[in-house]
């Protein structure tokens, strides 16, 4: 039986999924901004975001799960009791976002392969190549020659100035500066190894 690793409080994850039997997750530009929508209502109070991409019929996210003091910051006294485990606050969205496709697509039962998978991530050189292999992700399956040219992932986030909750900051210094994250983005990459790590 195959171990599933725990979400836990202040550490980092690589968060992967796909639609069951392949099926496409994503099959209109709306279904990726009421993917987004969802994710802000259901994972902002617990995690602060690094890098994320949605392809048709899988998405990679990158997230440090908040502490439970930190998720306690975000509630109301009379919300504690509210407050549940990581883990469910991904299932709930998953979740959601299945109800309304299913009910756009006039389909019914599972969306996703369950469980969701996920691996911690445990230091700042295994972060930025993830980082970065999120971005290549669209270029990789034949979407586009450059992550510059991918709507749906975090990279125009981060050369943009504009406001993000992403952690835009964060993610630039783990390359450097901005100048070396957009080089380094500029360096085509397959990422064989770390697919097989992550059994894609």
């Amino acid at each position: 039986m195959q171990q599933i690793e725990t979400l836990e409080f202040g550490k980092y994850y690589h968060i992967y999924n796909r639609g069951i039997n392949s099926e496409n997750l994503f099959k209109e530009n709306r279904n990726h901004e009421h993917f987004l929508t969802l994710y802000n209502k259901h994972i902002d109070s617990i995690a602060e975001t690094f890098a994320w991409c949605l392809l048709k019929n899988h998405f990679h996210l990158l997230v440090r799960i908040k502490t439970f003091e930190e998720i306690l910051q975000t509630h109301e006294e009379y919300e504690i009791k509210k407050i549940i485990a990581p883990h469910q606050s991904f299932g709930n969205l998953f979740n959601a976002y299945t109800k309304s496709i299913n009910k756009s697509f006039n389909r019914h039962g599972a969306l996703f392969e369950r469980p969701f998978k996920r691996k911690h991530i445990d230091n700042d050189a295994y972060l930025q190549n993830v980082i970065k292999y999120i971005h290549y992700n669209p270029v990789n399956h034949g979407f586009c020659q450059h992550p510059i040219e991918y709507p749906w992932s975090s990279y125009l986030t981060c050369i943009s100035e504009k406001p993000t909750k992403l952690k835009r900051e964060k993610v630039i210094s783990l390359f450097g500066n901005i100048d070396d994250l957009i080089q380094l983005h500029n360096q085509n990459e397959k990422f064989n190894d770390l697919e097989k790590y992550l059994n894609l």
